[in-house]
């Protein structure tokens, strides 16, 4: 509970932001944990203003919190290309963690594991014919 209000009341930029918020209410927790209670509560990455994000948490059921996933994820895309079995999704300053949450989303079995920068994501397919239907399926949401 304190986690939310910490970031309901603040801008709350890096887990370290939060970890020393936490110390300061008299909480000790490690960054694995911190970590670990950040998925747990659903809380992800906003951009603020196209150069800082902070941690917010998605609210209501699934398909809104969905449909502005999606809503979002079409913002803040630019490219969705593949290689091989390599799926590249080039996204605006502050936003690949959107992206990333989206291929999550996917719940694709094939998609073995992703990893988001600032403006990249990655994702490791099992085949090139997986990274095809992947990057198909992400583009069409795009024209939805």
């Amino acid at each position: 509970m304190k986690i939310l209000e910490l970031i309901t009341d603040n801008v709350v930029e890096t887990q370290d932001d939060l970890a020393r918020m936490l110390k300061e209410s008299g909480f000790n927790a490690t960054q694995a944990t911190i970590s670990r209670d950040i998925k747990e509560l659903g809380i992800v990455k906003m951009s603020i203003d196209g150069k800082r994000q902070k941690y917010v948490r998605e609210y209501g059921d699934r398909s809104v919190s969905n449909d502005k996933l999606v809503n979002i994820f079409k913002s803040a895309v630019v490219s969705i290309l593949y290689a091989n079995n390599i799926v590249v999704i080039k996204t605006m300053s502050g936003s690949a963690n959107i992206a990333g949450m989206m291929l999550d989303r996917l719940e694709n079995p094939d998609i073995l594991g992703c990893v988001a920068g600032d403006d990249t994501v990655m994702a490791v397919a099992k085949s090139e014919a997986v990274a095809r239907e992947i990057t198909d399926e992400l583009s069409e949401l795009l024209e939805q």
